[in-house]
């Protein structure tokens, strides 16, 4: 057999790219990531991991080296609508801390909660951690500061050109070539990929260091400050409650300055570390890779942080991508697994490039009424304040309450799972309703021992989840599932609280968590099912 430096090669190294190259690592995959930076560099692209990404990082385990990292776990996660740091609010919308929404999911054992909330981290934060994370895990080599220039894809694999700082050319040949490089992909561009969509505003972003701003902030702490003036000006806090970050549509970058000043409206001594030009795109790949080239994360979907649906999106395709590529190069994939992907996660794309841009509107509604006049002390000041405060009270929360979008998706029309007659819950809905549907995510279920049902699936198999007390069903399906020399198991489980969010008796579910079939007895054509959700047709 042709000798090769990796089973798969995973062009960039942003959060996306590492976290595909951890899982496959895990799953015992020979990866190589390259990244043409020398290191992570230091802007806060990305800020929060929503609640399907923290349950992504518990299944990897590291969901508590991510915690430790980010925002403190009681500070709250507010968003205002603001004149000034300093003035009342114009609009506050309260969300609760990390610790806070973990109370709350103790007590409530109906599906509505995830595993983990979300976490407020960095991405100059995130991508440190997840680069050492890769760096140790065994079979994954991480190589920042070598540049994929080019590719050629074979009947058996890859061969990349790749060069280091030093400008010094080799080759590496892999089986499989997986884009995790940004926006402005080589791998995409190599492919003659187009990305199809929108451009919106051209923004100014600048990073400050203000070590006594947080604590200062007299009008409440939070997350997010929304400035109601005609540049669509945007505070963020950062994970060290050290760091922020200022948005907004201005001419010229020396106006950051200024603009930041103005918004704090305190003397409060700070610097500007970084200030770039940035345009917000809605943005799809026409398509997502080849036989043995796959397109991950932004160089497939370019989403706009209104909403938080970027990285989170792409650490999605990284999940899909990765349990395919390690059960086809196991050998046991049928030949349909791994084209899955492209089908699965396009698919999503497109929901949430859809979902960010109603955001998106959102925003836009309630930011084309702030202007001078929310800005004046007077009584024809105070009631235009109230007219944004209503439309931010109706419009702002696309931005910020939509856990539907982020756990509610689901593989609907997927070749690998078994789809019901009806519709089910709407997946696109911003509100998420618990559901089994075929194709969607296990919605987390507390057993009476204080365990999880999550926790209790495997990553590396497919698992029969049988609540009905008969054991019949798991000699069936795992007879079948040997024939395809398919790793299976089964969990048997006497809940009352799974058995009402479940609805069915029967689950099957692939290794990423999703449900490919369900129903209440052995289905007729068991060998079909198997046959099916393996890929195999």
């Amino acid at each position: 057999m042709e000798a090769l430096d990796s089973e798969v090669l995973v062009a960039g190294g942003g959060p996306v790219g590492l976290t595909l190259a951890i899982d496959l690592g895990q799953r015992g995959v020979k990866t190589i990531l390259v990244d043409k930076r020398p290191k992570p560099a230091f802007l806060p692209k990305m800020e929060r991991c929503n609640a399907r990404t923290m349950e992504i990082f518990r299944r990897l385990g590291i969901v508590d080296e991510v915690r430790k990292s980010g925002l403190g776990q009681d500070l709250p996660m507010d968003v205002f609508v603001i004149r000034t740091l300093q003035d009342p609010p114009i609009a506050q919308h309260p969300y609760a801390s990390v610790n806070e929404l973990k109370r709350q999911g103790a007590e409530v054992n109906d599906g509505s909660y995830p595993l983990e909330p979300y976490q407020l981290i960095s991405q100059y934060t995130l991508e440190p951690l997840l680069k050492r994370v890769a760096e140790r895990t065994p079979g994954v080599s991480v190589r920042f500061g070598y540049e994929l220039i080019s590719f050629e894809e074979d009947a058996d694999g890859i061969t990349a050109l790749v060069r280091n700082l030093q400008g010094n050319e080799s080759t590496i040949r892999s089986r499989y070539l997986a884009g995790c490089d940004g926006g402005s992909s080589t791998v995409r561009t190599q492919l003659g990929i187009e990305l199809e969509g929108e451009s919106l505003l051209e923004m100014h972003q600048a990073l400050y260091s203000a070590p006594g701003l947080y604590e200062s902030i007299p009008i409440g702490k939070g997350r997010h400050y929304h400035v109601a003036d005609e540049k669509s000006t945007f505070l963020i806090v950062q994970d060290d409650t050290v760091h922020f970050t200022l948005h907004a549509v201005v001419d010229d970058s020396s106006e950051m300055v200024e603009l930041f000043r103005r918004t704090v409206a305190a003397p409060i001594e700070f610097e500007m570390l970084y200030v770039g030009k940035w345009t917000q795109r809605l943005m799809l790949a026409d398509s997502y890779g080849t036989d043995r080239v796959f397109l991950a994360g932004d160089a497939a979907h370019l989403v706009i942080p209104t909403g938080g649906l970027g990285m989170n999106t792409g650490v999605g395709d990284a999940i899909d991508l990765s349990w395919k590529l390690a059960a086809t190069i196991a050998g046991w994939a049928g030949p349909e697994l791994l084209k899955s992907y492209k089908s699965e996660r396009r698919a999503i794309g497109a929901r949430n490039v859809d979902a960010s841009r109603q955001a998106a509107i959102g925003r836009r509604t309630w930011r084309s009424i702030c202007g001078p006049l929310a800005f004046e002390d007077t009584p024809e000041g105070e009631i235009h304040r109230a007219r944004i405060r209503d439309l931010v009270d109706k419009e702002q929360r696309k931005s910020n309450e939509l856990l539907g979008i982020e756990l509610g998706y689901r593989y609907s029309n997927s070749p690998i799972v078994i789809d019901e007659p009806g519709e089910g819950p709407d997946p696109n809905s911003f509100d998420y309703t618990p559901t089994t549907w075929p194709g969607s995510r296990l919605p987390h279920v507390w057993l009476s021992d204080g365990s999880a049902v999550q926790d209790l699936i495997k990553p590396h198999c497919y698992t029969l989840v049988n609540l009905s007390g008969n054991s019949d069903a798991n000699q069936v399906f795992a007879r079948e599932f040997e024939k395809f020399s398919v790793p299976f198991e089964v969990l048997a489980i006497e809940s009352d609280a799974a058995k009402q969010v479940y609805v069915r008796d029967l689950l099957l579910l692939r290794p990423d968590l999703h449900v490919a079939w369900r129903g209440d007895l052995v289905p007729a054509d068991v060998a079909g099912v198997v046959s099916r959700v393996t890929g195999n047709g």
